[in-house]
């Protein structure tokens, strides 16, 4: 019912996130290029281009988280695989920074960042439950029967007959019937005279 469109949400946040980040960072970048800061002996230009350059990163994660988010929506199912360690991994990254934005920025970034948290946790955890419904819903399956066209397991005798063998008695060997010519039998089973 929410779910296609909170997926939906979250693939346009993440996607808006990732122009943020790097254009920030790369105007920050510029900045420090252009005034020549320097910070602890590190030559501008070094900064201006690690900043360009973890901008582009950054920024080329939350494309990814983006992807994954929309791939949701539009398959219908819960991510899997690469797409859930994306999402699972920018919710931490969105608690962690939403923990320093209190700090830093106050409580307006930190109300934006659990929305998107939010927003991420929602897109992983309605498939979850649902996908939980349907399992304890399905009905077991039922075993497949062994086929006549697979082979037996264990030894095979050349000499026995084919098909299903007769199973082995359980207690000792029986005495054999006595002989119609009323001879007796010996222990070994064959007939004597006498």
């Amino acid at each position: 019912m929410l779910r296609r469109p909170v997926a939906l949400v979250t693939a346009v946040v993440l996607f808006c996130e990732a122009v943020g980040i790097a254009l920030l960072n790369w105007s920050l970048g510029t900045l420090v290029d252009r005034q020549q800061m320097s910070l602890a002996g590190l030559e501008p230009a070094k900064m201006s281009a690690s900043s360009k350059i973890g901008g582009l990163v950054f920024g080329l994660y939350f494309v990814l988280c983006g992807i994954a988010a929309l791939a949701v929506c539009l398959r219908n199912r819960p991510s899997a695989g690469l797409g859930r360690i994306l999402l699972i991994s920018a919710a931490v990254v969105h608690a962690v920074l939403g923990a320093f934005a209190v700090g830093l920025i106050g409580w307006r970034a930190f109300a934006y960042m659990m929305v998107v948290l939010a927003l991420i946790v929602l897109t992983l955890m309605t498939y979850d439950r649902d996908g939980a419904r349907h399992a304890a819903t399905a009905p077991p399956a039922a075993p497949e029967p062994a086929s006549a066209t697979e082979p037996p397991v264990g030894p095979v005798d050349p000499a026995a007959p084919a098909g299903p063998a007769a199973p082995a008695p359980a207690g000792p060997p029986e005495e054999a019937a006595p002989p119609a010519g009323g001879g007796s039998v010996s222990a070994k089973g064959a007939p004597t005279t006498g």
